[in-house]
């Protein structure tokens, strides 16, 4: 065996020499440059093919050089197919249709007319519609402040209540109280219930009109608290003549002490005097008959059908038991003397006996039994003459009441403020809807 060089190739660095087959080189080698040319890249070195951009337009365009006009004119070697659809993807886009032509405009439909008004009659009144100044208070008489608005409302088997009290505009201009006074009571529990709406109005142009408003009405509804058992008993029963007696017993007796009350305070009892109107409402539901007393101006109106009914009794109907100083004097005395005509002539005053009582204002009552549908309402004054006086105000609260749904308290509130020009006192309402 011949001795091993080093030069040998068979025998060179990692060539390891065995008498089996030839193991195959670790890596491929890459083929030796024998002609000198560069080797081309590998496969996964060559650069990738850029991607075309997105195209946001809705339809492809067709190349920038292409001409976008049909006349042969216009160029000469035009090589384009004769119809759009040959040109695959640069087919121009559809033609859209030319857009309608301007709708034309109706002519704009009214509005409604508002569910309250301001003002109605022949213009806008004298006042503001809002409060402008309050009444003075005294740190010592807090008690005696009078709110500007009172809003009260129930519903008590088939009758729905809406009461409120609002100071006049020409009292909120200047700043006075309100001489209106409300009250509303419930006497009893269940359809023993008894319901009591009674609204006064003090003396005009009196420092204390609101102090003796609030006080007939506090009068009264003690007196009728306490009685209020009796008292529906006979409405349910329909005794016509006990209710008016009783109730004429019960209102010169509150009047009286009120009276009595202005007499204690130094003040002349004309000048602290009130007006007093009630409504006793029975709670059972198979009794619709209300039942109205009171003595002094105002209004007590019945809607019917959608028509105003005027149902305040007059002087004529004050029929009943004689009271103090109402009524005028007999025809002859109690032995049958005749008394002498009167022509006239004043009497002067007797020293021995007291002057006599100016007369006061009748005593006025109503029972009516109520219909499904109906809408009673009572009111004073301030309220009563503008619904006399103008007719589109009694209009206006006619359509506004005649519906099958009574109103809720803020409505009644606005509707009983629709302001009449030359009416400026305070108002006062309750109105009660029958189911």
């Amino acid at each position: 065996m011949p001795p091993r060089r080093d030069d040998d190739p068979a025998v060179a660095p990692g060539n390891f020499r065995s008498d089996g087959p030839p193991s195959p080189p670790p890596y491929p080698q890459p083929p030796a440059a024998a002609s000198g040319l560069p080797t081309p890249a590998p496969q996964s070195l060559r650069p990738a093919r850029p991607l075309r951009p997105y195209d946001p337009r809705p339809f492809p365009q067709p190349p920038a050089d292409a001409p976008l006009t049909d006349d042969p004119a216009s160029t000469q070697g035009d090589l384009r197919p004769s119809s759009p659809s040959a040109l695959g993807p640069y087919a121009q886009p559809p033609v859209l249709p030319a857009a309608d032509p301007a709708p034309q405009l109706l002519p704009a439909t009214p509005p409604p007319p508002p569910l309250s008004l301001d003002y109605v009659g022949s213009g806008p009144p004298t006042y503001d519609a809002e409060p402008t100044a309050l009444p003075p208070a005294d740190p010592d008489e807090l008690d005696d402040l009078v709110a500007d608005t009172v809003l009260d409302g129930a519903r008590y088997g088939a009758s729905t209540l809406r009461a409120a009290s609002v100071r006049g505009d020409s009292a909120r201009f200047r700043g006075e109280p309100r001489r209106d006074s409300l009250l509303t009571a419930r006497f009893g529990a269940g359809e023993q219930a008894l319901v009591l709406v009674a609204m006064a109005t003090g003396a005009r142009a009196t420092p204390g009109a609101h102090r003796a408003a609030a006080e007939a009405c506090h009068w009264i509804a003690r007196a009728v608290g306490r009685s209020h058992a009796r008292l529906s008993e006979d409405i349910r029963a329909a005794r016509r003549g006990d209710l008016k007696s009783g109730l004429h017993r019960l209102t010169d007796r509150s009047l009286g002490k009120l009276r009595a009350s202005a007499t204690e305070q130094g003040i002349d009892p004309e000048e602290y005097s009130a007006g007093l109107r009630c409504l006793l409402l029975p709670a059972d539901p198979e009794c619709r008959t209300r039942v109205f007393f009171g003595v002094g101006p105002g209004g007590l109106f019945r809607l019917r059908d959608g028509e105003w009914q005027d149902i305040e009794p007059s002087v004529a109907d004050a029929i009943g038991e004689a009271v103090v100083g109402f009524g005028s004097q007999p025809a002859e005395t109690p032995e049958g003397d005749r008394l002498t005509m009167d022509l006239g002539i004043p009497t002067p005053p007797s020293p021995y006996e007291p002057a006599p009582e100016p007369p006061r204002e009748p005593f006025r009552f109503r029972a009516s039994v109520a219909r499904p549908g109906d809408a009673l309402l009572m009111c004073t004054g301030g309220l009563a003459e503008p619904l006399r006086g103008e007719p589109e105000l009694s209009a206006h609260l006619a359509g506004r009441w005649s519906g099958t749904t009574p109103p809720g308290l803020a409505a009644f509130l606005a509707d009983t403020q629709v302001r009449v020009k030359g009416y400026a006192d305070d108002r006062t309402a309750a109105a009660v809807w029958e189911a």
